[in-house]
């Protein structure tokens, strides 16, 4: 791809900031913003003209010098206004944080705000990523006057589908947000240096290996209103009001939602993949404005993510390789100064393994795996066909139902000793290093950062550091608690590239239990590789309780049959000759997802051993679906 052509605002203006605005919100609160505006490069004259303003929203502190460097310097410079605003309760704001609840109207207020202010010509537009990404649906669901475009990188649809909850089950990296990148930077912990000390010293890996998390047993409860929030999104059932809150669930509120040309950005390893793809087709499909749906082969992030070849332990090459600001520029010129800038079609996405040698092949100590993007006019890809592969009753993975009457397959599933997470759509799963300064001492930004699951596309084995795997390590198909279904080696390539699905018919000798499902790339055994490297493309959950994507809680029956639902995130890969497809079943994935402890109640200690079946026959028939495409 294109991301800057010719025609883009220059750099041509000197920046001149006024830090520290003090924006009041409906309730009196004040939100504390920095103004960037372009100025005369010579004197430093502040330019008088209005121009298009561009917002941003942060709980990762406004004078971050990425933020500083990155957005503020770098838009104004180009001949945009740029305001970045510590969110409620966050850095220099004031208020209280409550986790994404307060977004809708604070970022109503700020838009209305700058949209009136004289040196901005009435539009406004929206950036930002992750959080920052949230925030901008949040106060889109409101429709404020002046929002005229928004670039929305890895931002979530609803939190209950996916990116708090999955199916019922928690993603565990709030938890470590919450500590870390949360916690670890929040308002409270910089004013109190007893708490930063405690904070700086926590190393979430070993908190995951002892067990469940619970309220008043872990540091956060020196964070009390964090810790608060954080067991609110863990433990509230589906029916609670908390799930259709404007600032948690946008596609609730898509119709009344404002309407201005958005591109939804993101990556097959990103922690919002599914969330990405799925406000695309939900917006594009009831908005009259120009949408976009870009997605590379990216783990969490943005211009260091988009900037990267390497997605965990895979290459995937120098054409995923995009720049994030060229590109946001781009977009804004041409909407909000009409340049012509920005010419793509509707969906640009990324094919892992497109441009790969025949064979598995090392890159610089990583599984050689380059692709290349491509363009479609919708999403799923009008040429898409869904093909269902079922497991079979002798362990193949095949295009055609299974003809045994009965076939089953049962396991022991411990909460004592889940199935370790390693590498996938993971984000937040981190750890600081260890230290007993306060954060003021030793600040959090010079510390080195480790990731507690990977993130990315990962060989499915254990190694040293896995959370919850003990020596001798090996493939986790190996577990007695992962049950696999393979296609034999294909004779043709094959390309996947879009959602998927999985169905799984199942039984349960407990109160509640969850399964999990994984599709896995395996490509051959060759020199670089004697084992041959077991490629984990997408995994997804279901709490049996609420199968079937019920919100209401529904318990179930011990040794009754049930159909078990699920979407793992959207991907886009081509498997070549040689390769097998591979659906791993189970019934957890730790940390990325909360393990079950099968007795039907939540946060108490009690854990019991389930006995789950798998059925693989012509009347339970366990299968996955595959958006696939002619290669």
């Amino acid at each position: 791809m294109d991301p800057a052509p010719a025609g883009a605002s220059p750099p041509r203006y000197g920046v001149t900031v006024h830090h520290d605005r003090q924006v009041p919100m409906r309730d009196g609160i004040r939100l504390a913003t920095d103004v960037y505006r372009p100025s005369d490069p010579d004197d430093g004259t502040v330019d008088e003209q209005p121009h298009p303003a561009l917002l941003v929203r942060t709980p990762y502190d406004k004078r971050d010098r990425d933020r500083v460097e990155g957005w503020g310097t770098y838009f104004a410079e180009r001949g945009y206004v740029v305001a970045i605003q510590d969110v409620r309760g966050r850095y220099a704001s004031e208020g209280d944080f409550v986790h994404l609840v307060n977004e809708p109207e604070d970022g109503y207020d700020t838009v209305a705000w700058l949209a009136e202010e004289p040196y901005c010509d009435g539009q406004v537009g929206t950036m930002g990523t992750s959080y920052m990404a949230w925030v901008q649906r949040a106060l889109a669901t409101l429709d404020p006057p002046g929002l005229a475009a928004m670039f929305v990188n890895q931002g979530a649809a609803n939190g209950w589908e996916a990116t708090l909850r999955h199916n019922g089950a928690f993603e565990l990296r709030w938890f470590t947000w919450a500590l870390t990148v949360g916690g670890g930077f929040a308002h409270r912990a910089l004013v109190e240096p007893d708490v930063q000390r405690v904070l700086a010293a926590v190393d979430t890996g070993e908190l995951f290996e002892r067990g469940p998390i619970r309220p008043g047993d872990s540091p956060l409860r020196h964070l009390p209103e964090y810790e608060d929030w954080l067991f609110a999104f863990m433990t509230a059932d589906g029916t609670d009001g908390l799930w259709d809150e404007r600032g948690i669930n946008f596609s609730a509120y898509v119709d009344a939602a404002a309407d201005v040309p958005t591109v939804f950005a993101g990556g097959w390893y990103d922690s919002y993949g599914k969330a990405t793809s799925d406000s695309f087709r939900r917006t594009a499909a009831r908005k009259k404005s120009d949408h976009f749906l870009i997605m590379g082969p990216w783990t969490h992030g943005g211009t260091g993510a988009w900037d990267d070849p390497v997605s965990g332990e895979v290459w995937v090459g120098d054409a995923a390789v995009v720049d994030f600001r060229a590109t946001i520029l781009a977009f804004f010129d041409h909407y909000l100064k009409e340049l012509d800038t920005w010419d793509r079609a509707p969906v640009s996405y990324f094919r892992m393994g497109a441009d790969r040698e025949r064979g598995t092949h090392d890159h610089d100590g990583t599984l050689s795996f380059p692709g290349r993007w491509a363009t479609a006019e919708d999403w799923p890809l009008p040429d898409t066909a869904f093909v269902s592969y079922f497991a079979q009753p002798d362990g193949t993975l095949a295009p055609t139902r299974p003809e045994a009457a009965d076939a089953a397959t049962t396991y022991r599933f411990d909460p004592d000793d889940p199935v370790p997470t390693i590498g996938g759509n993971c984000s937040s799963y981190v750890t600081f290093e260890p230290r007993s300064e306060s954060i003021e001492e030793y600040p959090l930004a010079d510390r080195q950062v480790a990731s507690v699951t990977g993130r990315g596309g990962f060989d499915q084995r254990t190694r040293p550091g896995t959370v919850g795997a003990d020596p001798p390590y090996g493939p986790l198909a190996e577990r007695d608690d992962v049950v696999t279904f393979r296609t034999p080696p294909l004779a043709e390539p094959l390309e996947i590239a879009g959602p998927l699905s999985v169905r799984i018919f199942g039984t349960t000798d407990a109160p509640d239990t969850d399964f999990t499902a994984k599709l896995v790339q395996e490509l051959p055994p060759s020199p670089a590789y004697p084992a041959g490297f077991a490629l984990n493309l997408a995994d997804s959950i279901c709490r049996a309780r609420y199968r079937g994507y019920r919100r209401e809680p529904d318990p179930i029956e011990p040794d009754t049959v049930y159909a078990f639902d699920m979407e793992p995130y959207p991907t886009a890969t081509t498997v070549a000759p040689g390769d097998r497809l591979r659906l791993d079943i189970s019934s957890s994935n730790y940390p990325r997802f909360d393990v079950n402890p099968n007795t039907g109640t939540a946060g108490g200690r009690e854990r019991r051993v389930a006995a789950n079946t798998i059925y693989h026959d012509r009347n339970h028939p366990t299968h996955i679906s595959l958006p696939v495409r002619s290669a």
